[in-house]
């Protein structure tokens, strides 16, 4: 991670947070910027809906994104501990805890051996946590653990609309329109991933990539396919074998 990539990143972001910009997307480009600046395998992001419920809204890989769910479900997890306390959550070796025997169980079987969550918090409000896996073990050191911060919190101002935003029936509305076009955005890469015969993720990465060569939102674009109205053909190297 040098200084001038770490920049760059930073700028990105902040070019993405004008009026309007895709929620999902910009989310999903946080996950993948964390697994690339901060040397871990892959990253997830968990937001609250209108009803303070946490939902999966990002993750860098179908596999992280079902881990995430899974922690969920079973309502036991680092990241759901984080989004509690407002506090990071840093376990360098999962072997180790005992206190989410489910989640370390399932971790263990996708090689996860580290996991490090940080609060998505504006002041005192909490809307969500960024998490962190590694496939090895040992802590997140002082500098990449600020990095990490310093992404949410750019993640958490954005969603909050550059600090404008006053009032919590606001943040709930937009962090609701964000799980909504999740929902067609899992519906239409499940859709695809069909048709096409290819990998749910390879399915994704066309789904998005499609979506930004057609300057179109990349729900609005997920609707069109489901609805027939837009179409994707896998190129040669894309097509099953």
């Amino acid at each position: 991670m040098t200084q001038a990539r770490l920049s760059e990143v930073f700028v990105e972001m902040a070019d993405t947070l004008v009026d309007d910009f895709d929620v999902i997307d910009f989310l999903h480009s946080l996950t993948e910027r964390c697994v690339e600046l901060l040397g871990v395998t892959t990253a997830g992001l968990l937001l609250t809906d209108e009803r303070d419920r946490l939902q999966v809204i990002a993750a860098s890989t179908e596999q992280t994104r079902l881990l995430e769910l899974f922690q969920l479900q079973t309502d036991q997890g680092p990241c759901l501990d984080c989004f509690r306390s407002g506090e990071p959550v840093s376990v360098g070796d999962l072997s180790a805890v005992e206190g989410w025997p489910r989640f370390t169980a399932a971790a263990a079987e996708l090689s996860f051996t580290s996991v490090h969550a940080l609060p998505m918090r504006l002041r005192s409000e909490v809307i969500g946590a960024l998490n962190l896996f590694h496939t090895d073990p040992g802590p997140l050191d002082e500098e990449r653990r600020r990095v990490g911060q310093a992404l949410a919190d750019v993640a958490t101002i954005g969603l909050l609309q550059q600090r404008a935003i006053q009032h919590r029936d606001s943040v709930t509305e937009q962090l609701q329109t964000a799980l909504n076009s999740r929902v067609l955005i899992e519906q239409a890469k499940g859709a695809l991933s069909e048709r096409l015969g290819v990998e749910v993720n390879q399915a994704f990465t066309m789904l998005r990539s499609q979506a930004r060569s057609r300057n179109q939102r990349l729900s609005d674009f997920a609707r069109a396919i489901l609805e027939g109205s837009e179409q994707i053909q896998a190129e040669p190297d894309e097509a099953p074998n």
